[in-house]
């Protein structure tokens, strides 16, 4: 269902090409979450190759593995238009999908694309990740489908909100691969960074779905308004905080200076700041920084697992 008075008559007489620019900018801006997945594959092939102890970095693999991360997390965007379909237009029809702006059918050809390249880059470009790839949208596929279970899972949000972050430490599964599939052994340690990787999907999810009792949307469902105000805020700075710590472990299991502990820090209190003024203030604002601060953190935390050691090597090497 098309909802035409939320659709612009400018926006109903631009090219596709147009469209979808206006899409990303309302649903995935490709600027910011580009950012965020390039310092997510850095600092994963990076603290892979601090675990191993080799140090060789291929900008040609990682500019491919990138570039395939950008278009899982693309995916996942799209996938959800499909799954929030009914939702969508029923109760968010200002959104891009429900008011016409693009169609599905459209989104479905974005998707054969998306996926086309990234069969192709890494089928012929990095054929040891195939396996991999193959993996990863094999699990997002059956994940794009609720895992048969939508209705159940519906009903029991937490157990939605873990199946469907299960999804961060498998795509963190291929961006590791990148360094670690050269010699196909799994380096000790990993698993700690994917949990890690779990747990900030987690932040992230929670931390952009909670609202001031003032700003909840009827038939939107957000977890403030499933634990309430307060009881969401708290949730979300114990996430917080079981993430810091486990990336604290992290830092010091792959021999990093105690700087990244200090820097991690920081960042931590930095970013905690927005929850705790909201369980003061319980103003909109307030919320809507969470929402921000769950992101800074996300680019923060990985550039501390790996990434700020990595550039100080790399930039060690040529001096």
């Amino acid at each position: 269902m098309v909802f035409v008075e939320y659709l612009t008559m400018e926006e109903k007489n631009l090219n596709i090409f147009r469209r979808l620019w206006i899409y990303q900018k309302e649903r995935f801006p490709v600027f910011a979450y580009g950012l965020m997945v390039l310092t997510f594959t850095f600092s994963a092939v990076s603290y892979s190759k601090f675990l191993r102890g080799n140090y060789d970095f291929s900008y040609f693999t990682f500019l491919i593995g990138a570039t395939t991360s950008f278009g899982y997390f693309f995916l996942l965007r799209i996938f959800d238009e499909f799954k929030d379909k009914a939702d969508d237009a029923k109760y968010r029809p200002y959104r891009a999908v429900p008011r016409g702006l693009v169609s599905f059918f459209e989104l479905k050809i974005l998707i054969f694309i998306i996926i086309l390249v990234q069969l192709i880059l890494n089928l012929f470009f990095i054929p040891k990740m195939f396996p991999i790839w193959i993996l990863v949208i094999s699990f997002m596929l059956i994940m794009a489908r609720e895992f048969f279970v939508g209705n159940w899972l519906k009903k029991h949000p937490i157990f939605y909100l873990l199946s469907h972050m299960l999804v961060m430490p498998i795509i963190d599964f291929y961006t590791t691969g990148l360094d670690w599939m050269d010699n196909e052994n799994i380096p000790r340690g990993l698993v700690i960074f994917l949990i890690i990787t779990f747990l900030n999907g987690v932040v992230i999810e929670v931390g952009r779905k909670i609202r001031a009792n003032s700003a909840e949307e009827f038939g939107v469902v957000t977890y403030s308004s499933l634990w309430g105000e307060k009881n969401a805020t708290i949730i979300w700075i114990i996430i917080l905080f079981i993430t810091f710590i486990c990336s604290n472990f992290a830092c010091l299991f792959a021999g990093f200076s105690k700087l990244m502990v200090i820097y991690l820090t920081c960042f931590y209190l930095l970013c905690i700041y927005p929850a705790v003024a909201f369980l003061i203030t319980k103003k909109q604002k307030d919320a809507q920084k969470i929402e921000t601060a769950a992101g800074i953190w996300t680019i923060g935390m990985y550039l501390s697992l790996g990434g700020i050691p990595m550039i100080i090597h790399l930039l060690g090497g040529l001096s």
